[in-house]
């Protein structure tokens, strides 16, 4: 496999139909590219004739993670949310 171009660059495993059951298993998963499994798999079955091929992605993560990701709206907040002083003792000093 080729040197990754970020160290967040990820694959995924793409099988088809005759795969063997390890190749679908993984179906969907990003591996980071420096920790993904060679092909054939270990577990392989038909290792000779295998035909599954690595999917490439620059980032290891599929979709949003944020709300501001999905939305386009930041959240604001518009009251102290902590019920309490602070630990330090500065915070209890007038």
């Amino acid at each position: 496999m080729a040197k990754p171009t970020s160290k967040w660059s990820a694959v995924s495993i793409v099988s088809t139909s005759s795969s063997c059951e390890a190749a679908r298993v993984l179906k969907g998963k990003r591996f980071l590219s420096a920790e993904a499994p060679r092909l054939p798999l270990t577990d392989c079955t038909s290792s000779a004739a295998c035909t599954c091929t690595y999917a490439k992605y620059a980032d290891r993560r599929a979709g949003p993670r944020r709300e501001i990701d999905t939305t386009g709206l930041r959240r604001t907040m518009t009251a102290e949310r902590r019920s309490s002083r602070g630990r330090r003792k500065t915070d209890h000093e007038q």
